[in-house]
């Protein structure tokens, strides 16, 4: 499996500071654990709203194509010093009319990387729901005997008139794969957005502690020397000003 150097990484990672969440105060220590979380899932989902709303109880709903982000924080859980890197990814898909689904290198480089992996699919098209298994067997040929915590997101649960996919057929999947189902919207539910990825980041904490010293699985992917703040303001404001100009043209 190929390393990621610093230079590659930095084309598209993007490491911010945020406001303090109070669940999380934030930390100026140096924390003991970093938990690695990586977002995969279909087009038009709402992956970068989820990330968003989760890290900065903010949401904006209309963001630039995703060109695959590394997102940062500090925090405690359970009262333990944790750095946390949630790894935004472009859209998997399917190929033609097949079970069978399109990475890019970028995503199966998140995939060696990651701890922790969250699923998403909205419940407004059954075409992102069926990406998710094959998603997961990609993942289980990256990592056949490794312990994968999984969150299984099911995204814009407020547009229940154009629903297609059921509660059922997301539980039944979450059983099926091994992992956590929340039904949730990003656009509505902030508190719901919170507890789902406040569970995995639990349980993610809990499994690393597990290893007893032991080599963590996962690619080692340097951070950037600098923060960088625009990224985020910039995706935030180019939403905002769309909004804006949308509401004067009417």
């Amino acid at each position: 499996m190929r390393l990621i150097s610093q230079d590659t990484m930095s084309q598209y990672s993007t490491n911010f500071l945020l406001l303090p969440i109070p669940e999380y105060p934030v930390l100026d220590c140096v924390p003991n654990k970093i938990i690695k979380l990586v977002v995969l899932g279909g087009s038009s989902v709402g992956k970068t709203a989820l990330v968003v709303r989760f890290l900065t109880k903010r949401f904006i709903g209309d963001y630039e194509a995703n060109a695959g982000a590394l997102y940062s924080r500090k925090f405690t859980i359970d009262g333990e010093q944790i750095s946390l890197q949630v790894q935004d990814t472009p859209f998997v898909s399917l190929e033609d009319d097949t079970d069978s689904i399109c990475c890019q290198e970028q995503i199966n480089r998140s995939i060696y990387w990651a701890d922790g992996f969250v699923f998403v699919y909205s419940i407004t098209e059954y075409e992102s729901y069926r990406v998710i298994r094959p998603l997961y067997q990609h993942i289980r040929k990256i990592h056949p005997n490794a312990n994968i915590p999984l969150l299984l997101i099911a995204n814009k649960g407020d547009l229940l008139r154009a629903r297609q996919v059921s509660s059922k057929e997301g539980l039944q999947l979450a059983s099926e794969l091994g992992g956590t189902y929340y039904e949730v919207s990003a656009r509505e539910n902030c508190e719901g957005v919170h507890e789902a990825f406040q569970q995995l980041c639990q349980e993610v904490s809990r499994m690393i502690g597990s290893c007893n010293g032991e080599k963590r699985r996962g690619l080692h992917l340097v951070r950037p020397k600098s923060p960088n703040m625009q990224d985020l303001k910039r995706r935030l404001k180019q939403a905002l000003t769309s909004k804006g100009k949308s509401a004067t043209t009417l």
